[in-house]
């Protein structure tokens, strides 16, 4: 399955962005889906997942509350609702796709889309 992730752009503090994540080549409906960040000089973090039906959701304590993780299987798009926008949210946003369960360890992501820059500013 092949990712595209879109939407990422700059955003003042306190704002909201909603990231997309088309997938193409094969059914979004049997992945597990996950985002993931990563900033400037650090490592790359868990931020959210999905089920494959939608049903459960893990999110990390930094972003609970703030960010919200859907999917749409009939169009093949996940979609990540970033409000309360924080400077530190800034970070390139990476898409994945599990054909296991849903997880938050991104070594069980065998499938990645290219990443889209979220920054966040004063």
């Amino acid at each position: 399955v092949q990712l595209q992730a879109s939407g990422g752009g700059l955003v003042q503090a306190g704002g909201s962005l909603r990231l997309s994540c088309a997938a193409s080549g094969r059914t979004l409906s049997n992945y597990a889906m996950g985002w993931f960040r990563q900033a400037p000089g650090k490592e790359r973090e868990f931020v959210t997942a999905v089920s494959s039906s939608g049903g459960s959701t893990y999110y990390a304590d930094s972003v609970k509350g703030r960010f919200t993780i859907s999917r749409d299987n009939a169009k093949n798009t996940v979609y990540l609702q970033m409000n309360t926008l924080k400077l530190e949210d800034t970070a390139v946003y990476y898409c994945a796709a599990t054909i296991g369960g849903i997880t938050t360890n991104e070594f069980r992501y065998a499938h990645w889309g290219q990443g889209t820059l979220v920054t966040v500013s004063s």
